[in-house]
């Protein structure tokens, strides 16, 4: 019904389908499994040692801080005071005894639904535009018009394709709401399996297509949940992703075209919705010796939290203000599991990530999940700067499935010979989730951060180690897979629908052509910096 594949895949719950929950800290050689070998490595290289603490801030949606696998391992600004309304350090920020919030208003509230930058480029240039044709307007207004009409394009094109899956989407879940109590009755049963839907032979037509409609739901392992967390996406993106009337600054209460303004937001890192960002810490550094839960790739970590990645695109402003933030605030790692498609202030970005470089913090940003060749489209931010050069400290993360054969490189991953760096795990990886749960989720989200917590082992266990040196033994130290035939990026819906997916090899989708592996890294590390 047009509904696309690649968007269910992004970011849902998913069962852990043959996958073990740790899974991503596995060895191939040991447990089968192209994790990154952090077990391997704490087991046969660092055990008995101790590391030195290491900062990484988690520039996202906002994280649960008392979840029983992180909350002793949240940063703590010991330099201010808790709740005395004051700005004991003085670092402009009042009471950010953990990090700070710049998506949140001075009252307390928060943004949580937000436009993209499409739809933000769209509403400021149609107000100068609209309705007018190129020989109306002037040559040095060209270029920014023939923008404008790109923008328009595209903007059209996305609300037209989020109402249509919308319209089709809220179709099959009330075909599945249907057809799951109809087969209910029929078999006299609370949950319908797939041997009793194939047991439906004799009825009539509608009894029989219901039947075979549930069958294919479940074929292709979509629950009613999938459905209806996409109808709830898709329903975001029309109230909030394309509303050219939402202007999310009234809650925050900055002027937003003031780009010397830092200090601005407030002290709530939690936020309407730290989902995303809790799963993110866990990932880096969840507790690994309390026998809960799950275990993070570091082991000596404390994650500071930055909040400015909303449900819908990020802004330029506070990206660059949440890296300045870290940056000030002792981080040597940055995690940046978000990205979208247009940057218009970028300029303030690269002038943040050139202050980190300056500081020699490293930066691991995830590559995005839309499958698309980032050589070709653009994912912001990047490593590269508009006016030349690039962030040597910079490692822009694709996902790997746990699946091994074509399938390796994750569906949805973006992936570039020159603009991704490597790949890590980001399929079906098990982490804390908000009100001290876990859940599974997938995406270049998940990816990057695995990629940051063995940066952090890195600089842990070998401190003399620069960001720029981290980096350069991760890439080095990758599982080389060069040669191995893989499928595309794209390829779940091709293979569902019968189609022919296209084959390539996975050292053309990135500059390393490998998988993360810590224990590697860490065995390189030690013959080099060791001792």
């Amino acid at each position: 019904m047009g509904v696309s594949q690649t968007a269910l895949a992004q970011g849902e719950e998913d069962p852990l389908r043959g996958a073990k929950p740790n899974w991503y800290n596995l060895d191939k050689t040991q447990d089968g499994v192209y994790g990154i070998g952090a077990e391997r490595a704490y087991q046969e290289i660092l055990k008995g040692r101790q590391g030195k603490k290491v900062v990484v801030a988690v520039i996202d949606s906002g994280i649960d801080i008392g979840h029983e696998d992180l909350k002793n391992v949240i940063w703590v600004n010991k330099d201010e005071i808790e709740g005395n309304g004051k700005d004991d350090d003085n670092n402009g920020y009042v009471d950010d005894m953990h990090g700070w919030n710049f998506i949140g208003g001075p009252n307390g509230e928060h943004v949580s639904g937000e436009t993209l930058e499409l739809t933000r480029e769209y509403v400021k240039l149609k107000q100068k535009y609209a309705g007018k044709e190129e020989k109306e307007i002037s040559k040095k207004d060209r270029k920014e018009y023939q923008y404008f009409k790109e923008i328009e394009e595209k903007y059209q094109e996305g609300v037209t394709e989020a109402q249509q899956n919308y319209g089709a989407i809220s179709q099959m879940v009330e075909m599945y709401e249907r057809s799951d109590k109809l087969m209910q009755a029929y078999f006299g049963m609370e949950e319908v399996t797939m041997d009793s839907l194939q047991t439906v032979a004799s009825a009539d037509n509608r009894v029989m297509g219901m039947a075979q409609f549930l069958m294919s739901m479940k074929m292709n392992g979509y629950k009613l949940k999938d459905l209806e967390d996409y109808q709830e996406y898709l329903q975001n993106q029309l109230e909030f992703n394309y509303n050219t009337e939402l202007n999310t600054r009234e809650i925050v209460g900055d002027d937003y075209n003031d780009f010397s303004q830092r200090f601005y937001g407030n002290n709530d890192v939690y936020g309407p919705s730290a989902d995303h960002g809790t799963h993110v810490a866990g990932i880096i550094g969840a507790q690994r010796d309390n026998s809960l839960g799950m275990k993070g790739v570091a082991d000596n970590v404390e994650i500071m939290v930055v909040r400015a990645v909303p449900d819908g695109d990020e802004r330029d402003k506070d990206v660059a203000n949440a890296i300045r933030y870290a940056v000030d605030n002792g981080a040597q790692i940055i995690n940046m599991s978000f990205g979208k498609a247009y940057s218009p202030e970028k300029k303030i970005v690269d002038d943040a990530v050139k202050y980190a470089m300056s500081k020699g913090v490293l930066l691991v940003h995830a590559a995005g999940n839309d499958n698309k060749n980032t050589d070709k489209e653009t994912n912001f931010p990047l490593d590269k700067y508009d006016k030349g050069g690039y962030a040597k400290s910079w490692i822009e993360v694709g996902a790997l499935n746990w699946e091994d054969g074509k399938k390796m490189p994750a569906d949805f991953s973006n992936y570039a010979k020159k603009n991704v760096d490597l790949f890590a795990p980001g399929v079906d990886i098990y982490s804390t989730v908000p009100e001290s749960k876990y859940k599974a989720l997938n995406g270049t989200s998940m990816a990057s951060p695995v990629v940051a917590g063995a940066a952090a082992v890195l600089m842990s266990y070998y401190p003399e180690m620069t960001a720029a040196e981290v980096k350069k033994v991760l890439m080095r130290t990758v599982t080389p897979m060069k040669k191995e035939a893989v499928y595309l990026p794209g390829y779940k819906g091709k293979l569902a629908q019968g189609e022919t997916a296209e084959e390539v090899k996975f050292g053309d989708l990135s500059v390393s052509g490998g998988i993360l592996n810590l224990y590697e890294a860490v065995k390189y590390a030690e013959g080099k910096y060791g001792k």
